[in-house]
């Protein structure tokens, strides 16, 4: 019997894979990762070069991304036929060998690995290697603290109604919006009826090749790919610093 390992690979940049998540990927016989059909994926970038020479590798190819809205029934439906039929794969799999299964940042905080995981309980022995969130490595690249003091941390999604980004900015301390891409125009109006578009930044690609680093007021709002995370640091009570 073998067991599915799923590796958190961090925010992007491979140096900041944990040891334990570099071991175990680079001992692995068989890998599976996500990725949109006909790109290479995020995932695999990261571990170019440290996969062995023999491994096989399984590329989980999303039947749908953003070709139609996240929350209507067709996304549902083939969202969900893909996860049973890789948890199904996954399970035949793991019978004989162990399968290492690659997920960007951290997969307990939003990783598409949870959708196999809820459906491989009692199916397969799993053990779950935590990553640095992608937004720690967003808000890092800031070269400020995104919390100070009692400050309450925020974690949006840029596909919630835009009065609901709205509520939540206006009572947050610290924010976080992810899944911008093409959400980015209502982000930011939802910002700027906050009163917090003036703080925000927009990290694209952090810690990657081809990180930028810009207030969210000077960017052109179709311009966000779909690597990019809002951050609007927070402002809580600080020590009084020494004379």
């Amino acid at each position: 019997m073998g067991k599915i390992l799923c590796a958190g690979l961090g925010p992007g940049d491979p140096d900041l894979i944990s040891v334990r998540a570099d071991r175990t990927i680079r001992a692995a016989t068989h890998v599976a990762h996500f990725r949109k059909a006909g790109r290479a994926g995020q995932a695999r970038r990261i571990v170019e070069g440290m996969l062995r020479p023999d491994v096989t590798e399984l590329a989980m190819e999303y039947p749908v991304t953003t070709e139609l809205p996240f929350d209507s029934p067709g996304y549902t439906k083939a969202l969900a036929g893909f996860y049973d039929d890789w948890a199904n794969r996954l399970a035949d799999l793991a019978q004989g060998q162990d399968v290492v299964v690659l997920c960007e940042g951290d997969p307990f905080l939003y990783g598409s690995f949870m959708h196999l995981h809820s459906r491989l309980q009692g199916r397969a022995e799993i053990e779950v290697i935590p990553g640095i969130p992608g937004m720690a490595g967003c808000w890092t690249v800031t070269g400020q603290p995104i919390t100070w003091g009692d400050d309450v941390l925020t974690v949006l999604m840029g596909t919630l109604p835009e009065g609901d980004l709205v509520r939540h900015a206006r009572a947050a301390d610290a924010l976080v919006i992810m899944k911008t891409g093409r959400n980015l125009p209502k982000v930011r109006r939802a910002l700027a009826a906050a009163g917090r578009l003036e703080a925000a930044f927009l990290v694209e690609r952090g810690t990657m090749p081809g990180q930028r680093v810009a207030r969210l007021s000077e960017v052109d709002g179709a311009d966000c790919p779909y690597f990019a995370i809002v951050i609007v640091h927070g402002h809580g009570r600080r020590p009084e610093m020494p004379e």
